[in-house]
């Protein structure tokens, strides 16, 4: 058997490329993001392609196709990412998956989230305020855990330090990556966005009709940022509020009861939902339902709910407190545990229509025994600079 071998000489010119370049294009996009950033230095032609919008959109739509779970870690000195698959065979009872090492960032003072493979965390910075010492200032840092690039946004000049929140947002319509800052440790009408991409990274004021406090439950859906808030500090959990990335305008939805501390906020289809476990503040193996309200109309104020009933085998598999980490499409419920207790760490997928429960154990984390986990979903490659 004759075998050809297809090389590519990083001198060639966009006219000569000795094959078309939407097939080179397409070659590209099936190699490990890894590869792809080594293949940006080979040449100035090579860079532009993989670097265009077109190439970019592409590989983030194939990567959005087989989404993984993504892990981090805290320890004193800086941040670990791990990525895993979701397991494929749901007919299997057990499963294990192996964990895949990222990219590590200096430590944070808190995570915020992923989106659309990028992750938000706050960092320190240390300012000069007087001549007898400093003072910190907290600033969010925007990176990508496949490969290793961050990006800390500008100081946010705020009477508070302390109190903030950040969201993360992209919106496929103008294709902008967006960062939302809301509060500053009191119930606030201003609130602050900055655009990625632009030559001058700078924040600009939004207003809100509404103050309210905001929490860290919080999704990105379809270019609308949604988050858990409450209208006092004596007040419950009781509102999502919703801002438009592209108006850069806030609306705000109510909840007809407290949230618990359970609640977690998953796409559902193309809408928010609410996914608690009943009334309690955690999961446990005395846990015996799950609720998920789905807004189906945000105008309208109108919530679906959704009761899922644990089977008895549920108190067999369940050992710890565990976490709601999200959905996997419209019908498995993923839970964590809040630490890695056992050895051995593992995820819990219930799958609400054939009542049916799986262990997930992650091969990898081991050296990680008794440390606290954030486990996120929908995890995706994205090869787009910052």
């Amino acid at each position: 058997m004759n075998v050809s071998v297809l090389t590519f000489s990083p001198r060639v010119t966009r006219s000569s490329l000795p094959i078309p370049e939407d097939l080179v294009l397409e070659i590209f996009s099936r190699l490990p993001s890894k590869a792809i950033a080594r293949c940006c230095c080979v040449s100035k032609l090579w860079s532009s392609m993989l670097r265009s919008q077109y190439f970019t959109e592409s590989f983030l739509t194939k990567s959005s196709a087989r989404p993984q779970l993504l892990f981090s870690f805290e320890d004193d000195r800086e941040i670990i990412f791990f990525s895993s698959p979701h397991p494929e065979n749901p007919e299997e009872n057990s499963y294990v998956v192996a964990a895949n090492h990222l990219a590590c960032f200096p430590r944070s003072y808190g995570f915020f989230g992923c989106t659309s493979g990028f992750f938000a965390y706050g960092a320190t910075r240390i300012f000069d305020l007087t001549k007898s010492g400093k003072n910190p200032v907290y600033v969010p840092v925007i990176c990508n855990p496949k490969t290793g690039q961050s990006l800390t946004l500008p100081r946010l000049k705020s009477r508070k330090i302390f109190g903030r929140e950040s969201y993360f947002g992209y919106d496929p319509i103008s294709k902008e990556f967006k960062v939302l800052s809301v509060g500053d440790g009191w119930i606030s009408k201003e609130h602050h966005v900055l655009t990625l991409g632009t030559k001058k990274l700078s924040w600009r004021m939004v207003e809100c009709s509404i103050p309210h406090l905001p929490s860290r439950k919080w999704i990105c859906i379809s270019g609308v940022i949604y988050y858990v808030a409450k209208a006092s500090r004596s007040s419950v959990n009781s509102m999502v509020v919703c801002f438009d990335l592209r108006s850069e305008k806030f609306s705000f939805v109510k909840f007809s009861k407290a949230m618990p501390g359970s609640t977690t906020l998953v796409k559902y289809i193309d809408k928010v939902g609410l996914l608690m476990s009943g009334d309690s503040d955690d999961v446990t193996r005395s846990s015996t339902s799950f609720e998920l309200w789905v807004l189906r109309d945000a105008a309208k104020q109108e919530w679906s709910k959704h009761v899922y009933v644990l089977p008895p085998s549920w108190e067999d598999v369940v050992a710890e407190t565990m976490r709601i980490a999200g959905m996997v499409g419209v019908n498995e419920v993923v839970l964590a545990p809040w630490f890695q207790n056992v050895p051995s760490y593992h995820v819990i997928y219930y799958n609400v229509d054939r009542k049916t429960i799986r262990k997930v154990r992650v091969q990898g984390l081991e050296a990680f025994h008794g440390k606290r986990f954030n486990t996120y979903l929908n995890y995706v490659e994205n090869v787009e600079l910052i």
